[in-house]
């Protein structure tokens, strides 16, 4: 999801209006050859690992077709690992696995909703059929609605609680028999920055990823004698289509949505004062994921450019 739901839902509001507020400007300065939709900020380029870290390691990922998850698959896979993925969309999904294996990985996509508990269980038992073993699991789906928690209707709570949170508990249900057979394994789970500092209209997103906390320091101890180490992954807002659809701009041309975040971001992200990449969080979850940190699990870690750091 992650993971990254839009900051601030009054400030949500001003994205919008900037948005809506450019366009005329946008199409003048189209017209004269002026480039408006530049990054707010420069985003550094991620150097290569330089070494496999998960050769051989089999590796599921929930949400994988776009965002985070994508960008994690991708990177996995180029890192040696056998990548099995699920998502709703089978034709994200079979771009990505194609994608994968033009660059010589191996991957394989599963169709599943983690909303359906025979669909995870399939997702996962169909993935160490095909690999014979499961190593890492990266459990990132995840959803938003936004509004005063008095408008959200039952099945728009459950619908956000259920993905994000008990999405995570059937994944982890699933996982973690295949590890405990095998001697250990690592799982990352993608919270969010609104776990630790979250703003109005986002009651059922902030509880459900503020659960997840809670959810993995539990787990992280019922196994870590298991050889089975959990860690959250807490990220800031990331320029990803999640992004896009809490904004409700997935239909506005993309110079257009892009000068209009360029103006929000320019007021209401502290810190870095930019976005962070599906890329860079990505490149965090690997490194939670690897074998460089034996002695962490049951940890909080933030990637957020300073978002919370202000709030605090």
């Amino acid at each position: 999801m992650s993971s990254n739901a839009l900051p601030g839902p009054s400030r949500r509001k001003t994205l919008v209006s900037a948005v809506s507020g450019t366009v005329t400007g946008l199409i003048a300065g189209l017209a004269a050859g002026v480039s408006l939709a530049l990054p707010a900020k420069p985003v550094p380029v991620l150097p290569a690992s330089g070494r496999p870290r998960f050769d051989g390691k089999v590796v599921a990922i929930t949400g994988a077709t776009s965002g985070i998850g994508r960008a994690a698959a991708l990177a996995f896979a180029a890192e040696g690992a056998r990548v099995a993925f699920c998502g709703r969309r089978t034709d994200l999904g079979g771009e990505v696995e194609q994608q994968i294996k033009q660059a010589g990985g191996e991957a394989r996509y599963i169709k599943a909703d983690v909303l359906v508990e025979a669909e995870v269980r399939d997702f996962i038992d169909r993935t160490v059929a095909a690999y014979g073993r499961l190593d890492v699991a990266f459990n990132n789906a995840g959803i938003t609605i936004e509004k005063p928690l008095h408008e959200y209707s039952s099945e728009e709570w459950d619908r956000v609680l259920n993905t994000d949170l008990r999405g995570v508990f059937l994944a982890m249900k699933y996982e973690i028999p295949p590890m405990l057979a095998q001697g250990g394994g690592n799982i990352v789970v993608t919270s969010s920055s609104n776990a630790i500092a979250t703003s109005a209209k986002r009651s059922a997103y902030s509880a459900a990823k503020r659960g997840l906390v809670g959810l993995v320091q539990s787990a992280a101890l019922d196994y870590a004698e298991k050889g089975i180490r959990v860690n959250a992954l807490i990220p800031g807002t990331t320029d990803t289509p999640f992004l896009r659809k809490a904004a409700n701009m997935e239909n506005a041309p993309e110079p257009i949505w892009r000068v209009g975040l360029n103006q929000w971001v320019k007021s209401n992200v502290p810190g870095l004062g930019r976005l962070a990449t599906a890329e860079e969080v990505a490149a965090f979850a690997l490194a939670l994921a690897s074998d460089d940190f034996p002695f962490m699990t049951g940890a909080q870690m933030v990637l957020d450019g300073g978002k919370t750091a202000k709030a605090g």
